[in-house]
């Protein structure tokens, strides 16, 4: 007659049988649980979304031709190539990713993991290379009540904001005067080679002058980078009140604004809330403002950042405001999880009942007979 033991390969069999359909069960049945700040994100992304479709429109209001080919979901925030005032190169891929309105949701997360709170000052610096992730970075700064103190250089790298008459600042001005945002540049410099330009042609730098005073915007211009970081060291702070900055966010390579195109490598994409000490071969206004303590949010490659919060990469089309892990993550289920816990721990706990009782009893009687037997059998050997 079989006898039962609780490491027999059936009772063994049958746990582990219970144990994978308590897995399919804790794996199958995951929730959707909304992330920190939904709210929030989601007001971000839709503010994002109004803004870069209100462009759009304007630009087609402009008999604008948009190319269908490079920028497949015709958001008009692609640029050409090259222009007059395009000053580096950039990866079209890149540009097409930063259109993402849910970038502004990205925003949202990292301002509010820096600890800011409604009405803090925060420092930004813009180029015209991501006019798309510029509208994001407005769009999360205006959902979340936050003092934006934002400085901008016109000049642009390929596929950006590079039209000479349709550049960022002709943008952030099209939406202040409409009141989709309530705030713009404080000042601008022409960006590129040393923050004045270097690299372009006079024609070229004349144009973004050109941009600069027809959007009434005062002219950071300088004889040496070092000057036009320290200028723009000076306007933070007059800006600021007194009441200090809470958080500094850098969009693109503008040179002024990393001090080196080494740094924008050296310092991590995302937000650092303390900056490591490196040894930064110019210390441009990022890296000052790490070093005063100052939260620092790098929005420079843009396939890291979307990688890190799930954002896809070149979608077509663009996805909707609220799609995606920085709104709604899955994860399992508390109720099914813990009964699935229960139920294990049942079983576990039912094994090491049984097994403890088995060797309190002793030893099985049926090898004791059988011992016994030997026993005799070698007594009859001796006695032959």
């Amino acid at each position: 007659m079989y006898k039962f033991r609780a490491k027999s390969n059936i009772v063994l069999g049958v746990i582990s049988l219970i144990a994978l359909l308590a897995f399919i069960a804790v794996e199958n049945n995951k929730v959707d649980v909304k992330q920190d700040w939904y709210g929030e994100k989601l007001k971000a992304a839709e503010l994002s979304q109004h803004a870069a479709e209100y462009l759009k429109d304007y630009r087609l209001s402009e008999g604008v031709f948009i190319d269908a080919i490079n920028d497949p979901n015709q958001t008009a925030l692609i640029g050409q190539e090259y222009t007059m005032i395009t000053t580096d190169r950039g990866y079209i891929d890149a540009k097409l990713s930063s259109t993402n309105p849910n970038f502004a949701a990205v925003v949202v997360q990292m301002l509010k993991d820096a600890g800011l709170e409604k009405g803090d000052n925060v420092a930004i610096a813009m180029s015209g290379s991501f006019p798309g992730l510029n509208i994001s970075v407005i769009a999360a700064i205006e959902s979340l009540n936050l003092n934006p103190i934002l400085i901008s250089s016109v000049g642009s790298s390929n596929f950006g904001a590079n039209d000479p008459y349709f550049t960022w600042l002709d943008m952030e001005n099209i939406l202040y005067k409409a009141n989709i945002f309530h705030s713009r540049s404080v000042a601008a410099s022409i960006g590129g080679g040393a923050d004045i330009g270097r690299g372009l042609s006079p024609k070229g730098r004349e144009l973004i002058l050109q941009a600069i005073s027809r959007n009434n915007i005062p002219l950071i211009k300088e004889d040496h980078l070092e000057e036009s970081i320290a200028k723009r060291m000076d306007v933070y702070e007059n800006a600021s009140k007194g009441k200090g900055i809470k958080a500094y966010v850098n969009v693109g390579g503008g040179i002024a604004s990393l001090g080196n195109t080494i740094n924008g490598k050296i310092i991590p994409p995302g937000l650092t809330e303390l900056l490591p000490l490196n040894n930064f071969p110019v210390h441009g206004v990022i890296i000052q403002m790490g070093q005063k303590k100052i939260p620092i949010i790098h929005l420079l490659n843009i396939g890291q950042l979307s990688a890190k919060y799930g954002l896809p990469n070149n979608p077509v089309p663009l996805p909707e405001p609220g799609d995606g892990e920085i709104f709604i993550q899955k994860k399992y289920s508390i109720i099914i999880t813990a009964i699935a816990t229960f139920v294990m721990l049942i079983l576990i706990t039912f094994v090491y009942i049984s097994e403890r009782k088995h060797h309190q009893l002793g030893v099985d009687p049926v090898p004791l007979q059988n011992q016994a037997n030997k026993e005799d059998e070698v007594e009859n050997a001796l006695d032959l």
